[in-house]
């Protein structure tokens, strides 16, 4: 169960799962109806429409998961994102059906996600009291572990299983000058004025290089009146939604400046892509990356360093050499779903 519609964030990983398949299991998605929902169906996988989108009041949400539970009677359910969480541990009262959650985000700053500490307070009060309802939670990293484990303290047991990734030959377009690519919301945790900054600072000795800032959020305007006022309207696209492995084909470099990632899948697609990466040492990125391609958002010269450096040497991250494929992701998630109905 995932809360969302459309085919972007934690959708990626619930489509992987679903289609590679996680072994001796049969899965239905079910989601609120939009394009993941017919992503999926086209591809043949059991789906149920379900209104529990952040747009559907609780009570109507919590009645039609809890009529699904009783229609499917399903061995284990799974949910992912908080709102999922929150209405399948309500939902599921009194049917048995043993929970499973994923976390994907959750940040050591409370601040980072919520407005005031009063909302982060009762955010963390509504997980803990949800996590005595689930058999067991999977974190996508360590480090979302230890937060889990910090923020919730749960009874269940809590396994890391990395968002998995499937090695292909890397394949991109050439090109003379240096092209730099983000890839995320346009949201203030991403840190996106910070990496226009160090843009800038990078083309005093590359130039020709060029940014592309792709995504869309609440940040657009700042950062094109920021990429206006420091000189860089003719070096900074924002095309807005873009197809991530079209982006990655067609630049040399990622930047990614978050103030916190979990497992980040655009780290994992530019290692994958053959591109070089420069990222802050936050989260789960540690785990993904090399210490040469993480630097702190600030000072920009530091970053533009960092630019540079991964823009003109042959020395490239790559896919740690351990780092799970999808089928060993779902192979994970399948141990999981056996330990919690046996």
């Amino acid at each position: 169960m995932i809360p969302v519609a459309e085919v972007a964030g934690v959708a990626r990983h619930v489509l992987d799962a679903t289609r590679a398949g996680i072994p001796g299991w049969a899965i239905t998605v079910a989601a609120p109806d939009g394009p993941l929902l017919h992503a999926l169906q086209a591809d043949g996988h059991d789906t149920r429409s379900l209104p529990v989108s952040t747009a559907t009041e609780t009570v109507p949400a919590v009645r039609a998961l809890r009529s699904l539970l009783r229609t499917e009677r399903p061995d284990v359910a799974h949910s992912h994102l908080a709102r999922a969480d929150i209405l399948l541990a309500m939902a599921s009262v009194g049917t048995g059906v043993p929970l499973v959650s994923t976390e994907h985000g959750i940040a050591a700053d409370p601040l980072l996600y919520n407005p005031n500490r009063t909302v982060a307070t009762v955010k963390r009060l509504a997980h803990r009291a949800r996590c005595t309802r689930f058999s067991s939670i999977i974190a996508v990293s360590e480090s979302t572990r230890d937060q889990v484990l910090h923020q919730w303290h749960p009874r269940c047991p809590v396994t890391v299983i990395h968002n998995g990734i499937d090695r292909v030959p890397a394949s991109r377009s050439a090109s003379g000058a240096r092209r730099f690519l983000t890839l995320s919301r346009l949201a203030p945790e991403k840190n996106l004025p910070a990496v226009l900054e160090a843009f800038s600072a990078a083309r005093a000795e590359l130039p020709d290089a060029t940014l592309t800032v792709a995504g869309t959020g609440s940040q657009l305007n700042l950062l094109l009146e920021t990429a206006a006022a420091i000189g860089l309207s003719d070096s900074v696209k924002f095309p807005g939604h873009v197809d991530a492995a079209d982006a990655l084909a067609h630049h040399d470099v990622l930047v990614q400046l978050s103030a916190w990632e979990n497992c980040s899948y655009a780290l994992l697609d530019a290692l994958n892509a053959g591109l070089g990466v420069v990222a802050t040492p936050v989260g789960g990125n540690p785990e993904i990356l090399p210490p040469f391609c993480l630097t702190p958002p600030a000072p920009g010269d530091r970053v533009a360093e960092a630019m540079i450096r991964q823009a003109t040497e042959d020395n490239r991250p790559a896919l740690p050499p351990l780092w799970p494929s999808v089928a060993d992701m779902t192979a994970g998630i399948a141990r999981v779903y056996e330990k919690v109905t046996t």
